[in-house]
């Protein structure tokens, strides 16, 4: 397997990037759903417009038995394939069109609000604190938080414009505390662009920054405040806070159309899944059923 993708595979790298964005999907997931080309070009040692249909069930075997992918990672590389092949090239393989994978039925992983207070409160550099407390108490997704600006708050109306994923925007409720930390934040560097500008060491480019804080800066203060306030629990990542976020709502009584809205989810059924991690309603239907069958 070569190591340095050829002019080939970066053109129809790209061209799958810029197919999958025309349905309609973000950059970000574009990029993502086309990277198994870039991975199929280093496999395969010749033009990938000359491919033949035996060279892509050798490669889609070898992805799932020699590199172990999961299910959700086959799902992404089907797509790929299917929309570079199918739609691109105008492939009429029939294993394009058997090709499938299992959708996989994890739930996601939420914690209480003792352990998201106890994240804030350890939540060590100012940008950390402001920008955790913003992702947990907007139910933003990490690049939504990141990517905020000065002229997406609202603070009479206690609003945030959130520019979502698919090109999906929407407001959200923006808490008086969250605002007002938000407004602590802003006033250490005063960008005129973003909340959370990049920084450097002495903080001396903040004020100038063209674009914000890179992911890997907010993923390690996550960790780092999970550590210090002493959270023994695997498997807690910046989207947790999201999904904590939703499931505080329903347990709170909100309606799950509310939730949705708020989340930014195109399909109820993706809020739905949310239901399944509260007992919200469930405790009050225990005794009702008790009740009802007692007299039978």
């Amino acid at each position: 397997m070569t190591k340095k993708m050829s002019e080939d595979t970066q053109y129809w790298y790209q061209r799958t990037i810029d197919q999958i964005i025309l349905t309609g999907k973000s950059d970000n997931t574009a990029k993502t759903y086309s990277r198994d080309i870039r991975i199929l070009g280093r496999y395969i040692d010749k033009p990938l417009a000359e491919l033949t249909e035996e060279d892509i069930r050798k490669f889609v075997l070898y992805r799932r038995n020699e590199c172990k992918l999961g299910d959700s990672s086959m799902r992404v590389l089907i797509c790929g394939l299917r929309t570079l092949y199918q739609d691109l090239l105008g492939k009429e393989w029939p294993l394009l069109k058997v090709l499938k994978s299992k959708r996989e039925r994890r739930l996601p992983i939420v914690i209480s609000r003792e352990d998201v207070r106890a994240i804030l409160e350890h939540a060590y550099m100012p940008q950390h604190k402001a920008y955790l407390r913003v992702v947990y108490s907007c139910g933003l997704r990490r690049n939504e938080a990141l990517d905020l600006t000065v002229n997406d708050i609202d603070g009479k109306r206690h609003l945030l414009h959130i520019h979502g994923k698919g090109a999906r925007d929407r407001y959200v409720p923006l808490p008086e505390k969250t605002y007002q930390c938000l407004r602590d934040y802003w006033s250490t560097h005063r960008n005129s662009l973003y909340i959370f500008p990049a920084l450097s060491r002495s903080n001396k480019c903040a004020p100038t920054a063209k674009k914000p804080m890179s992911t890997s800066s907010v993923q390690v203060g996550l960790k780092k405040a999970i550590k210090r306030a002493g959270i023994q629990r695997d498997g807690i990542h910046m989207h947790t806070l999201r999904h904590s976020y939703a499931t505080h709502l329903l347990e709170n009584g909100l309606s799950i159309k509310v939730v949705q809205e708020y989340l930014g989810h195109a399909s109820l059924q993706h809020t739905i899944n949310y239901l399944h991690l509260t007992n919200w309603g469930k405790e009050d239907a225990y005794v009702k059923i008790d009740q009802m069958m007692g007299e039978i």
